[in-house]
């Protein structure tokens, strides 16, 4: 339980490094390295790497550690296509099939991401950022849907962007918003646009 706790620990100090620029791309970085950066063995380094790596973050170098993926604009546009065809038809279909009264649960975990998105740190909006997406999806009522989504969020954050984080969440306050008191075409409008976006989206 131990060794596993140190490993989810690294994992998302690693993820929040990459998140706020601390982790260049195209950089190798050793396990050794980064685990005297972190205080703690390589052992847990690399095991938190192979699952960056296996989000597609970094990429395994071998005898020397981990590259920092660069991802091109046309990766970013592709993964950001993949999320819209997977969310906003779910979202519409909600939309139309949802009780508005129902949408004021999501309202914690929107305003949970504003306030993470005015403190500027990006480790901290990406995780909001996800948790309201699947707040959302989640009201759908599968879990392999959610599970899927949620992989594709993941990996459209990285690398990061200009986006506005405020901006970004504001961005879903007004979605529910519309959704709240029923207004399907602007929450259809605000959804196509939102849900296919990066890094927050």
């Amino acid at each position: 339980m131990r060794r596993h706790s140190v490993r989810g620990q690294i994992l998302q100090a690693l993820r929040t490094a990459l998140l706020d620029g601390e982790l260049t791309p195209g950089e190798v970085y050793s396990a050794p390295a980064l685990g005297l950066r972190f205080g703690v063995s390589a052992t847990p380094v690399r095991e938190a790497m192979q699952q960056l790596a296996a989000e597609g973050a970094v990429e395994v170098v071998p005898n020397r550690g981990f590259r920092i993926a660069v991802r091109s604009p046309r990766e970013r546009a592709e993964l950001a296509q993949v999320r819209a065809l997977v969310e906003a038809p779910v979202v519409l279909e909600l939309v139309r099939t949802l009780p508005a009264g129902e949408w004021s649960a999501l309202r914690p975990a929107a305003e949970a991401a504003v306030a993470a998105a005015a403190t500027g740190d990006r480790g901290r909006y990406a995780e909001a950022d996800r948790a309201f997406h699947r707040a959302v999806l989640a009201l759908a009522g599968n879990e392999q849907l959610v599970a899927v989504a949620d992989d594709l969020h993941r990996r459209s954050q990285w690398p990061p962007d200009d986006v506005s984080l405020t901006a970004d969440a504001d961005q879903h306050l007004r979605l529910l918003a519309a959704l709240e008191r029923g207004d399907t075409e602007s929450a259809r409008v605000l959804a196509e646009a939102h849900f296919g976006r990066t890094p927050g989206g």
